[in-house]
């Protein structure tokens, strides 16, 4: 069946213009030229280390339409690699079913950043390929990872084939045009590997991992997928989008194949779940389990709900912390107290973009990764919890930790608590008391905290 597949796309390929085989020929020597350089993310120079500070979601659902998105986040790397971020990551990248309209994750063509002339646009909702490599060339000059969201369990826009395993006909014939990964109704469930396949999505046609085409292709290949992500154009990690839809063994696979920080989107409250697919996948997990224990905590008016199991409890090196994603906004009355707790917390931040560039104080949240990168070391103590309110210290690595104070009620509060340091005059780095008391021999203290609202407290 490929090999008919690739005799029809030579013949097709007569009838495409002269720019898209220049493009087709210009990619294939950069591919070449590169791998050649055998470039390593691990290695890559100048770069922060991922996880010594926050990451940016660097993008919202239905971003403006029109090729521009690229140039707009360009823009900003400066300003957020200076405010502490040391990872932007970016939607899916390649060319999608809907075209300019797509924000990627119905993918088509892995190998189309917006140079080919097909789905309907030449560009991707984001712009073209030229604008998104200097996007990466700009966030690597400011030391940003740049994260691709990679979307492998279904694709979308193959046309209509027969599928011998079902009798039923099915979307399940990807002619890509640059000519990279063509798939039939072989690499797709049900086939003759597997009858049926739980991780369907959406009734997209169903990627089966199984397959050793289907593995060449996505990560085992000189030019597969992964390796084209990395070598050309320039990704540092990974965010694997619906991790459910698959056995964890592929994640590990990819990851062992190009190396690069990896987070999967196990979608998952239950902090036992998402601990046993990070240990499987040997990658980190976004942290549901504390995402809903929040959303409980601050909208539920109930900070005992932040006792509760988490998976930056269990593992912390592995848990990427989220207050809010493209998917799902669910904190909206306490979204500051919330990143107060991510950003003070163990675990690998992350920041939505529209929280920060639109709808929060950006000097409070700036103000609130200053403190995440430079005083919240060490394991985690729980001091005090009610309804209202939520003591907790880092007890310090590095640096001399801090308290963090988080207050959900309508007036101050104030508690006695036992910090880190004896006969220690401390200060609240955010600036929302303006007390600064000398703790006790015995290392106890008074703090206070304003309504709705929280304070950091460390040396001064």
């Amino acid at each position: 069946m490929k090999t008919f597949q690739k005799l029809l796309i030579i013949i097709l390929f007569v009838h495409y213009s002269c720019s898209d085989e220049t493009t087709i020929q210009q990619d294939n020597q950069q591919l070449e030229s590169n791998l050649k350089e055998n470039v390593n993310v691990s290695s890559r120079a100048g770069l922060k280390q991922i996880g010594t500070g926050v990451m940016m979601q660097a993008f919202y659902w239905d971003v403006p339409a029109g090729g521009t998105w690229w140039q707009v986040v360009e823009g900003k790397v400066q300003d957020w690699s200076n405010a502490g971020i040391d990872a932007i990551w970016l939607p899916p990248a390649s060319k999608a079913q809907n075209g300019a309209f797509s924000m990627g994750y119905d993918p088509f063509d892995y190998y189309d950043f917006g140079q080919y002339n097909q789905m309907g646009s030449t560009e991707t909702r984001f712009g073209s390929k030229t604008e998104l490599q200097s996007l990466i060339s700009n966030a690597h000059n400011v030391g940003l990872n740049v994260i691709a969201d990679i979307v492998i369990n279904h694709n979308s826009g193959g046309d209509l084939e027969p599928n011998p395993y079902t009798g039923t006909p099915y979307y399940t014939d990807f002619n890509p045009l640059s000519g990279n990964f063509y798939r039939s109704n072989a690499d797709f469930h049900p086939n003759n590997v597997h009858s049926n396949d739980s991780g369907g999505f959406g009734g997209f046609p169903d990627l089966c991992h199984h397959q050793a085409y289907v593995q060449d292709w996505l990560w085992k290949r000189s030019n597969s997928v992964a390796k084209y992500y990395k070598n050309v154009i320039g990704f540092d990690g990974w965010r694997f989008d619906y991790v459910k839809g698959f056995e964890p063994w592929v994640v590990r696979e990819w990851k062992n194949a190009v190396g690069g920080f990896s987070v999967g989107e196990y979608w998952d409250g239950n902090a036992g779940t998402l601990d046993w697919w990070s240990g499987e996948a040997q990658a980190s997990a976004f942290d549901f389990a504390c995402y809903y224990r929040m959303r409980d905590a601050f909208e539920g008016n109930n900070l005992n709900r932040l006792n509760d199991d988490m998976l930056w409890k269990r593992n912390s090196s592995k848990a990427v912390t989220f207050v809010a994603n493209h998917d799902t906004d669910e904190i909206y009355n306490g979204k500051l107290l919330a990143y107060a707790y991510i950003l003070t917390h163990e675990g690998y931040p992350t920041i939505f973009y529209r929280d920060y560039e639109e709808w929060l104080s950006k000097s409070k949240l700036n103000n609130l990764i200053w403190i995440h990168n430079n005083l919240a070391g060490g394991s985690t103590s729980i001091l005090y919890t009610d309804n209202d309110e939520y003591v907790a210290k880092r007890n310090g690595y590095n640096n001399a930790g801090l308290v963090v104070y988080i207050n959900n009620s309508n007036s101050w509060q104030e508690r006695w608590v036992e910090t880190n340091w004896s006969n220690t005059r401390i200060k609240d780095y955010t600036g929302h008391s303006s007390w600064e008391p000398v703790t006790q021999g015995g290392r106890w203290v008074k703090i206070q905290v304003p309504p709705k609202s929280y304070s950091v407290w460390a040396p001064k």
